[in-house]
């Protein structure tokens, strides 16, 4: 009975309607996008706003195809993914490496990682559009996705999550004769899998949002992301609301659904980040 009490006690119902408040507030964006998508041109100008379109229709998404769409949409798949199996492979070894190995130096390279957190990415921008260039990768995917490999939040995020190995595990592979290659993928990998999902998604969506990386390194209309795209059409299309709405609802809905996808291991990964020993 005293259970019954708490889950109907005032606190309780008053937590829910904050919540169901702030979800509603949240996801009306979304909402508006995806209804605006499929408005004709005079349901998205109506002086008073049209909440639910009486007659949807598919014309704005047939002329978003139209365009490069699709291959915006895949230059930007191409990014993510690439970024993202790169970040984590390379951050899940440093991590490793700072958290379980002594070696000189380790303490002054992680000072160097954390240093580079308080850098904005604006500093190192002229650099690195100078590396990529001289290189021969400018305007292409790979000069936005090699200098996310290096994430010094991805480094740091991997190091905390390692320091959690129990240490009498990695010395029982050791004692069975495991080598570092074996240790690392047969003992630590497992353990960490978690983490390395959280840090997929970090990963995932800061490619997927970094608007001005892309907007540096490339030029072509061929390799331009999904939001270069989207910026395009607001400069040429600035009063077509509707085919810059479907743009957008075709950028928003892979990142959801990548999301939602990964959520298990993103919430496994911050929780077990969160404890010690």
């Amino acid at each position: 009975m005293q259970t019954a009490v708490q889950r109907t006690s005032p606190y309780h119902v008053l937590a829910i309607l904050l919540l169901v408040a702030l979800s509603l507030l949240f996801l009306f964006p979304m909402y508006w996008i995806l209804t605006g998508s499929v408005k004709d041109i005079q349901a998205v100008n109506a002086a008073r706003p049209v909440w639910f379109p009486l007659a949807p229709t598919l014309d704005n998404y047939q002329r978003l195809f139209a365009r490069p769409a699709m291959q915006w949409l895949w230059n930007t798949v191409f990014i993510c993914l690439m970024a993202m199996l790169l970040t984590c492979a390379v951050a899940s070894l440093a991590g490793y490496a700072l958290a379980r190995k002594n070696f000189r130096g380790r303490a002054f390279l992680f000072a160097m990682f954390i240093s580079a957190l308080a850098l904005p990415k604006q500093v190192i921008l002229i650099p690195l559009l100078k590396e990529m260039s001289f290189l021969r990768l400018h305007d292409t995917p790979w000069a936005v996705i090699l200098p996310t490999v290096g994430w010094p939040f991805g480094v740091f995020l991997m190091k905390q999550f390692s320091e959690n190995i129990p240490g009498s595990i990695l010395e029982a592979a050791r004692i069975d004769g495991a080598g570092e290659v074996m240790t690392f993928t047969r003992v630590v990998l497992p353990i960490i899998k978690p983490d390395i999902g959280a840090l997929a998604i970090f990963t995932f969506i800061t490619a997927w949002n970094d608007y001005f990386m892309q907007l540096i390194m490339l030029n072509s209309q061929a390799k331009l992301t999904i939001s270069l795209g989207i910026a395009k059409l607001q400069t040429e299309m600035s009063n077509d609301f509707g085919l810059i709405m479907a743009g957008a609802a075709l950028s928003a809905i892979p990142i959801t659904a990548v999301f939602l996808l990964f959520q298990q291991f993103f919430t496994r990964g911050i929780t077990m980040g969160a404890v010690k020993g």
